[in-house]
């Protein structure tokens, strides 16, 4: 619950207002998990919470860890939906990917979530606990993190279509009281829910913004990833040169690019994809090189090595800053793209 929200809840159980921000700190804070933790509150208050409320309501079915550090956490819901979560170590900085709904209902041709449909939006609470559970398999319950935690939302799901849930996850994550999460150190993925972009631009407490692309033609794009038939690359576009306006001093966006072994990987289709934003005049953003993590069933390879600088040489040619991502958690399907509940490691 929001803050408010909570000091709402606890004072129609008869308790003061302030046994909502220890309750806050308890479970954000300290990450406590259990009512009968919060030894700073009555007893008879945690056993009249404990009836009525949870702390938990995700339990983590298997974990696994890759050989370079990755852990992935597939969860269950109180009503069984799977839920996935990745942590990613770095020297100076750990991220956290989390999911957003569980499963997805996009039907991109290239992933392994599409496979499982939507199962359902996850709820602000089940975005939060994925955060949680994995900083205290991490560092322990009630520890401080050794250094600052980033968040980026591209774990299973489309995080537009579960909008309200997100951004109130995103408010009790940034709370001084909590997690102290600030949007800052956060980044939201969309596959391009054009609406959307313009309401989350608007944001005063906004996160940073980074738009699948992956093709520079609609004809391509409405073949990799089907949403492009409801908003395509012109209203795509039109809508990331919007959000271009509301960019901080020295921010920029990014454009997540999937590569496809010759699919779209070819140095024409990079000048595509740079004529395609000098068209839209778009100067502050990014491109991310992402070699496909395929599996089983997917008909699709990664681009080679050569293909993907070549195709990063063309780019940066034409006046624009490209990034290859390096995979992480490959081997135990950990990777973008492959968040599909596997229940055993490759």
């Amino acid at each position: 619950m929001p803050r408010a929200e909570l000091r709402e809840f606890v004072e129609s159980l008869g308790e003061p207002p302030y046994r909502a921000t220890q309750i806050f700190k308890a479970v954000h804070q300290r990450r406590l998990r259990l009512f009968d933790d919060i030894t700073d509150l009555p007893k008879k208050f945690r056993e009249k919470l404990a009836e009525r409320a949870d702390i938990s309501r995700l339990t983590v079915e298997q974990k696994y860890v890759s050989t370079d550090g990755t852990r992935r956490y597939l969860m269950k819901t109180a009503d069984g939906r799977p839920v996935e979560t990745v942590f990613i170590p770095a020297e100076g900085r750990d991220t956290i990917c989390f999911s957003s709904q569980s499963g997805c209902p996009l039907k991109c041709d290239f992933c392994l979530t599409a496979k499982l449909g939507l199962l359902r939006n996850l709820t602000a609470g089940e975005i939060v606990e994925q955060i949680i559970i994995v900083l205290n398999d991490v560092y322990g319950e009630a520890a401080e993190t050794p250094h600052g935690t980033n968040l980026v939302g591209m774990g299973a799901g489309e995080p537009f279509l579960n909008f309200e849930n997100l951004i109130t996850a995103l408010r009790i994550m940034a709370d001084e009281d909590g997690l102290f999460i600030v949007p800052n150190r956060v980044t939201i993925s969309t596959a391009g829910i054009v609406p959307k972009i313009y309401e989350f631009a608007k944001l005063p407490d906004r996160p940073h913004l980074a738009i699948s692309l992956t093709a520079a033609t609609d004809e391509l794009r409405d073949r990799l990833m089907p949403i492009n038939k409801r908003w395509n690359l012109d209203e795509l576009m039109a809508a990331a040169k919007e959000f271009e306006g509301s960019l901080r001093r020295g921010e920029r966006f990014t454009f997540e690019y999937v590569m496809l072994g010759g699919v779209n990987d070819s140095p024409e289709d990079a000048r595509k994809l740079a004529r395609l934003l000098d068209k839209f005049q778009l100067s502050r953003v990014k491109i991310n090189l992402i070699p496909h993590n395929g599996a089983e069933p997917l008909n699709y390879n990664a681009s080679s090595p050569d293909a993907v600088a070549r195709f990063k040489s063309t780019l940066e040619s034409m006046g624009i800053d490209a990034y290859v991502r390096t995979p992480r958690g490959r081997d135990i399907y950990a990777a973008c793209g492959q968040l599909a509940a596997m229940e055993k490691a490759a």
